[in-house]
């Protein structure tokens, strides 16, 4: 399975790499304007070193369905996948990000989005859709679902509620016909 192009690659992510992914999403590295785009309406609090190791760093671990994003040898973002309907393992959604703001606006996501799109297909060869769910207050991944082929399917107007106003939550998807077409061209 492909999972790399010049100079980026999805990887499993090891136990070592826990430290430097949690500086860079929570810790002394991090900027935190990724959490501004990341359903911030959730208000996830941030998460100490412990919490962090315990529970999301640990759940990354020997996980099919998390990889890091490494871009020129250094650890930048995640992808991730799971399973909207449960146990029936038939709706397959995915998520991205890329901790570090330098690294948007330079194809590392759209380039990582495929790899990973790439690699899911190949891994669930039954599957005949892949998405994402994402919100109108993050134009950053709404652009970088139509870059990578992928639908918008629909749109909730007006569900998202951040700092006094009501935002869209937002669908896209790719069917395994659309992912085969970008394959070949």
């Amino acid at each position: 399975m492909d999972n790399a192009d010049e100079n980026l690659m999805i990887r499993p992510i090891q136990v070592a790499d826990l430290p430097e992914l949690w500086a860079l999403s929570y810790g002394p590295k991090a900027d935190l304007e990724w959490l501004k785009y990341n359903g911030p309406y959730f208000e996830d609090p941030l998460q100490d070193w412990q919490t962090y190791r315990e529970g999301w760093g640990q759940k990354a671990l020997d996980n099919p369905l998390r990889r890091g994003i490494q871009w020129q040898g250094e650890l930048v973002g995640e992808v991730s996948a799971y399973w909207s309907d449960g146990d029936l393992r038939q709706w397959l959604e995915i998520g991205i990000v890329l901790y570090d703001r330098q690294c948007w606006g330079q194809k590392i996501g759209e380039r990582a989005l495929k790899l990973w799109l790439t690699e899911l297909f190949n891994r669930f060869d039954y599957l005949p859709h892949i998405g994402f769910t994402t919100w109108s207050g993050n134009p950053g991944m709404m652009r970088l679902g139509d870059k990578v082929g992928m639908q918008k399917e629909g749109v909730i107007r007006q569900v998202r509620y951040w700092q006094g106003c009501y935002y869209d939550s937002v669908k896209y998807g790719l069917l395994r016909a659309e992912w085969q077409q970008w394959q070949t061209s």
